[in-house]
């Protein structure tokens, strides 16, 4: 059963961990193998709430059948693979890069520093790390290697597409019990044409990424009608 861990490094930072307790030298990967671990992200490109960030370490021996892009699955079957990569996952770790790392440092910055807390909270020191995109943070001691369009070929990263998009996915339906109107469980917090309605309607919300051009321009333009009236 997957557990609650305390804050990681960095403001706000609050990790999710799961898999087994107990593990040998070489838990994946033959003989003289480093073991492997994926990654990836969801909400990078949201112009609201955080980025979630997912690291797994995969089973060679209880393979899952089905991983693929968690984009390319509907939300019910990304739903039964992660209970499935929880259960079967030799171990996994999910964090977030808090809207005032967002904030502070860059979406980017902050996402890996939410990917280097990932890694080294899993319960197994991964001697690879492959994450998707095409950049990575430096993490001494392990060998680190981006993959454009990793989640579609790399079954430990298209495990942790999954998880991690699953995870922000129940948290953008939470948001939206908290901020009715903007339509946070449907375009999860991405600029569709609906989100911008809203966001001119109603104004940003305390979620919204206060330095995202688009809602900057709001914040703006609103400010200067408030000066005139």
């Amino acid at each position: 059963m997957p557990e609650k861990k305390g804050r990681g490094r960095g403001k706000k930072a609050g990790g999710e961990t799961g898999g087994l307790l107990d593990f040998g030298p070489a838990c994946a990967g033959g003989p003289g193998e480093p073991v492997e671990c994926g990654c990836d992200e969801a909400g990078r490109g949201s112009a609201a709430a955080e980025v979630y960030v997912c690291a797994v370490i995969l089973d060679p021996a209880r393979p899952i059948e089905g991983l693929a892009d968690s984009k390319l699955l509907t939300a019910g079957r990304r739903e039964e693979l992660a209970r499935e990569i929880k259960l079967k996952a030799l171990c996994w770790r999910i964090e977030k890069a808090s809207l005032e790392e967002i904030e502070k440092l860059n979406v980017l910055h902050a996402t890996l520093l939410a990917f280097e807390r990932a890694v080294r909270g899993l319960r197994v020191r991964p001697g690879r790390v492959l994450i998707d995109g095409n950049r990575s943070p430096k993490m001494p001691g392990m060998q680190v290697q981006s993959i454009i369009k990793g989640d579609r070929y790399v079954p430990a990263i298209s495990a942790a597409s999954i998880m991690a998009k699953v995870a922000r996915d129940e948290a953008m339906a939470g948001y939206h019990l908290l901020y009715p109107g903007y339509g946070f469980d449907v375009h999860k917090g991405y600029l569709t044409k609906e989100h911008l309605q809203a966001l001119s309607r109603l104004g940003p919300c305390p979620i919204h990424r206060k330095t995202y051009r688009p809602v900057e321009i709001l914040i703006e333009s609103r400010d200067e009608s408030e000066r005139l009236f």
